[in-house]
């Protein structure tokens, strides 16, 4: 697929077989079978993106437990990547349910998600509610050729009193052009040190930093699909995904070298619509009309998670490194800038 790997970072994977030549038709014949069954499509087309994202949402919030002195400040920017299993890059649509759609006499029931092989999959024809056959075939989407989901966080943290530190997230609305949309990001976090405030000035008795953290980060995106089969103006893709950690964590600061590991809980959750208006010709005298067809509003991870990392310091500059293991395992890599401890 040309520039695939632009379109996975830039437009998350949404609809990314809308760009190709032939999507248009290929989307259409989805709606053609009614919103319940392309709903139940795009899911689990796009299924490791939300896992893989819900993720990275979470992901690359500290690297160590020693909090930070009192307004001292650090800004990070780094990326994570979430490795999506040979399990997760393939559906079978007879497993999803669905009520108009079937495999075509001898193909295959088998597609690639978004994060899978860039071949398309399994012919389907489409049938009527009745369970007449409609004479329109299509094959169910490509991915996109490579198994890894990335997400980026920009990161500044603020050093509080009482062994408190703070980090916020934010992008502003970049608009990628017509092709890619808009994303945006917003975020929040904190971390307690707790020895210090247990312990007090005895805290040195205990040769590792202990801390408790948590954050909140939001990705929106939009894509507008202006599909050349309606009047209709307003037809987007309007996304939110949301992710929720909490981490409990331990490290050791030997020099400029800061090994970590923590354990903590995460969920992950998905809210995208298809909004708008879309008509698709049914038969050369029929058509059909569908308002805001597509609705996906789903927890996607929740559950348990444990990293371990590293962070080196030199002068003002510092680097990141860790891997997770949860739903799907992933790494992550950073750098940053910043003034004291």
């Amino acid at each position: 697929m040309k520039n695939s790997y632009a379109k996975a970072i830039l437009a998350l994977s949404l609809f990314a077989f809308v760009q190709r030549a032939n999507a248009q038709q290929d989307v259409g014949n989805l709606f053609v079978s009614g919103p319940e069954d392309a709903t139940k499509l795009v899911n689990a087309y796009l299924d490791p993106l939300y896992k893989g994202l819900g993720q990275g949402l979470n992901d690359g919030w500290t690297n160590t437990a020693k909090s930070k002195g009192f307004l001292k400040f650090e800004v990070r920017i780094s990326a994570s990547a979430a490795f999506v299993p040979q399990s997760s890059r393939t559906y079978d649509v007879n497993t999803l349910g669905l009520r108009n759609i079937k495999p075509a006499a001898g193909a295959s029931s088998i597609g690639p998600t978004a994060f899978g092989k860039d071949e398309d999959g399994g012919r389907m024809e489409v049938y009527t509610t009745d369970g007449l056959p409609t004479g329109t075939f299509f094959n169910l989407p490509s991915g996109i050729g490579f198994h890894t989901v990335p997400a980026p966080q920009i990161q500044a943290t603020l050093g509080l009193p009482k062994n408190i530190d703070i980090s916020l997230r934010a992008m502003p609305k970049v608009n990628f052009g017509d092709d890619f949309g808009s994303m945006s990001m917003i975020g929040v976090g904190a971390k307690v040190e707790l020895l210090p405030l247990i312990l007090g000035a005895t805290d040195r008795l205990i040769p590792v930093d202990i801390a408790i953290a948590g954050g909140f980060t939001q990705y929106k995106y939009t894509l507008d699909l202006n599909m050349e089969n309606s009047n209709n103006s307003d037809q987007r893709i309007d996304a939110r995904f949301n992710g929720v950690n909490f981490d409990a964590i331990v490290s050791k600061k030997i020099m400029f070298f800061t090994p970590f590991a923590s354990i903590g809980y995460q969920t992950a959750k998905t809210n995208l619509k298809a909004l708008g208006t879309y008509s698709f010709a049914t038969s050369p005298l029929t058509s059909v009309s569908y308002t805001d067809p597509v609705s996906v509003k789903q927890t996607d991870i929740d559950g348990v998670r444990g990293s371990l990392g590293f962070q080196l310091k030199f002068g003002f500059f510092k680097f990141y490194g860790s891997y997770t293991q949860a739903k799907y395992s992933m790494v992550n890599a950073g750098i940053g800038i910043g003034i004291g401890e």
